[in-house]
């Protein structure tokens, strides 16, 4: 299996669901950066899991362990390795599914690709739950580009046909970039967000699931960061957010409503703001030719709905070759789309401050 990222960062992420523990390496932070346990821990309980009726009853501390990496809270150069245990699991509600996969699931794919060998339980390596390693790393990254006054944050733009107020993609600031993440629902109108808790109570009612689209943004960064083409911003963050196993879209800027628009409204008009070269819009969303443009870099993405739900669904026997009914046990969220908000501002997180070292190294290296 494939799990590891290469940049000027690699981060390797490990474990299965229902393992003695889930993990990540990550290596080429530079030695001396401060690591906030506790902020990283304030992190890490956004994404964990048990938070409210929209989450699995699944109860987890996700406390990282450092195995290496950290000296008196800094890092010390080595390659960070970090686990959480697996405490709370149920392997037994999995145990038909390599027989019978869900539909909407990695059981039936996993299956073809590894013959069988691959665990099952909770998901294996496919899981949800692999996202903790990647918070932890992001986490770092985030802590990180906030002492370079760089600033991620996200919130859930829509559940059940319910929008969030979007950011504003010209004049947002820290303080509405971090807002929803303070709160247990992560919204920027609390209004809206009640109306989604009503949309995924209704669905998990019926034994059913919702997905949503999740807005994301970055603040404070400089004009240049990038490359065209194979390495642009897009293609960098894009790369870390398909890591997040629910994600099916991601679109930045205006993304693809510039589609039914004209070039004259589309077009982001240039001006001066303090003697710094702005846009008076944001359709880019920050981003031209897989460059930095200064404005704050903004992007969505879609997350399907949990493939595992109450009600009865039509899968295949793999073993009998006939078709069959599968009813799906266990914990299961109703709705990922909140716990998956601090997933997306950690790979952000991690393709920002990847592609700032690699900046910092050509200027080195010139």
């Amino acid at each position: 299996m494939s799990s590891t990222y290469h940049g000027q960062l690699t981060v390797s992420i490990f474990g299965q669901s229902h393992g003695s523990a889930i993990g990540v390496t990550l290596d080429g932070l530079p030695p001396g950066e401060p690591v906030d346990l506790d902020t990283l821990q304030t992190f890490l309980n956004r994404r964990a899991p048990g938070q409210g009726d929209w989450s699995t009853p699944r109860k987890e501390a996700d406390r990282p362990e450092f195995l290496s990496g950290l000296l008196e809270g800094r890092t010390c150069g080595a390659p960070l390795t970090a686990v959480i245990r697996n405490t709370n699991t149920r392997s037994g509600d999995y145990a038909n599914l390599k027989d019978l996969p869900r539909p909407g699931h990695a059981d039936y794919t996993a299956q073809v690709k590894y013959g069988g060998f691959q665990d099952s339980a909770g998901g294996g390596h496919f899981s949800g739950r692999l996202t903790a390693p990647l918070c932890i790393a992001g986490g770092i990254c985030r802590q990180i580009l906030a002492r370079r006054g760089i600033a991620v944050g996200a919130h859930i733009a829509a559940i059940g046909g319910v929008p969030d107020t979007p950011f504003d993609p010209v004049h947002l600031n820290e303080t509405a970039l971090l807002a929803p993440g303070e709160k247990p629902f992560p919204v920027t109108d609390d209004s809206a967000g009640t109306a989604m808790q009503t949309q995924i109570a209704q669905a998990k009612a019926a034994g059913d699931s919702l997905g949503g689209v999740i807005e994301c943004a970055v603040l404070g960064l400089p004009p240049g960061l990038g490359d065209p083409m194979l390495d642009g911003m897009e293609n960098r963050i894009a790369r870390l957010v398909f890591a997040i196993p629910a994600v099916k879209g991601v679109e930045f800027g205006a993304g693809f409503q510039c589609a039914a628009l004209r070039g004259s409204e589309n077009n982001d008009p240039f001006c001066l703001v303090d003697g710094q070269v702005r846009t008076k819009t944001n359709h880019a969303g920050g981003i031209l030719g897989g460059i930095t443009n200064g404005m704050p870099l903004v992007f969505r993405a879609a997350v399907k709905p949990t493939p595992s739900i109450a009600q009865a669904q039509d899968s295949v026997s793999l073993g009998r070759r006939e078709e069959a009914q599968l009813e799906i046990k266990g914990r299961h969220d109703p709705c990922i789309v909140p716990r998956a908000v601090p997933c997306l501002e950690a790979a952000a997180a991690l393709a920002v401050y990847d592609a700032l070292l690699e900046q910092e190294m050509r200027r080195v290296q010139a």
